[in-house]
């Protein structure tokens, strides 16, 4: 199954897993608003919220213009890459990651821009629902065609 991964996924696979040993719940390709999909969305146990971006080529980073847009649906942002990345290219003031598909190692802490509880609050519900409904279409793949 990991073989069928692209570079981003594993990425973010790495992501996840390092951020579930921080005591995070983590999903993948989440939606804080319209026109906008973030690669990893993590939500701590005091009930932080971080965004981080997985970035696998020169390429992939550059043609990225909207993680500026990211920065208010976020307490922390960050940059995840591998370990060949030009991490020079990436923006001071944000966070970074060095990432593979086993785990992740923070380099660089994102400053802590916190969010305002009436956002955090929406944030928190869009993830819960967006987490059980993925969960739900594991467990019953029928369910997504029922339109619910």
């Amino acid at each position: 199954m990991l073989v069928n991964l692209q570079p981003g996924q594993k990425i973010a696979r790495g992501v996840a897993r390092h951020l579930g040993s921080l005591g995070f719940v983590s999903v993948e390709e989440f939606v804080p608003a319209r026109g906008l999909r973030v690669d990893v969305m993590g939500l701590g146990p005091k009930g932080e919220l971080w965004v981080i971006e997985c970035k696998s080529s020169r390429a992939d980073f550059q043609s990225d213009g909207k993680w500026e847009g990211y920065l208010e649906w976020c307490d922390r942002f960050f940059w995840a890459v591998d370990q060949d990345f030009p991490t020079d290219l990436l923006p001071p003031g944000t966070g970074l990651m060095i990432a593979d598909a086993y785990d992740a190692e923070i380099i660089r802490m994102a400053p802590d821009d916190r969010l305002a509880p009436s956002r955090r609050k929406v944030l928190i519900q869009k993830f819960a629902t967006h987490a059980a409904r993925r969960l739900h279409g594991l467990r019953d793949p029928g369910f997504a065609t029922l339109g619910l």
